[in-house]
């Protein structure tokens, strides 16, 4: 089996995988016009969190050395939150950087950004605004700008 196959089988297992067994974080998730190497999420705000009832498109990006290296993954749908910039979608978290594992699957990997949600780590912020909130215990401050995004800021279907 050559290189190049790898990571294709690997990515028709997961979507098989997902047919199987759907993920609950996630509305939508599959490649983009057939193209395994590029996918669409739309991720589901958690219960509970002022993120509650959002929707947020994601734009995933397959290297051709995956399960080996991580996707690239980010926000096409604006999301306030304190590891994630606002502009660009870029996501601060280290299973897309250093704590990645070949073991991880694409389903895993948006569970976790669901999750990050739930759990900021303002001290290493890519959108400084609501972080410095966070730093402060201005916890209804944050909550409500959060509240305020996921209403206007909603995914628009695409």
């Amino acid at each position: 089996m050559s290189k190049a196959q790898s990571p294709l089988k690997r990515l028709t297992r997961e979507l098989q995988d997902l047919q199987d067994e759907p993920n609950d974080a996630v509305l939508r998730l599959g490649p983009v016009d057939d193209d395994l190497f590029h996918w669409h999420a739309v991720l589901k705000g958690p219960a509970g969190t002022a993120y509650e009832g959002g929707l947020w498109a994601l734009s995933i990006t397959i290297p051709p050395n995956y399960p080996n290296a991580p996707p690239k993954v980010r926000f096409e749908t604006p999301i306030c939150h304190p590891n994630v910039h606002f502009q660009t979608g870029e996501i601060c978290l280290d299973l897309l950087k250093d704590k990645w594992a070949p073991t991880i699957t694409i389903s895993i990997l948006l569970t976790s950004i669901q999750q990050l949600l739930t759990s900021a780590e303002p001290d290493s912020p890519l959108n400084v605004d609501i972080a410095q909130l966070f730093r402060q215990g201005d916890w209804a401050g944050a909550e409500s700008l959060i509240r305020y995004y996921t209403q206007v800021e909603r995914w628009d279907g695409r």
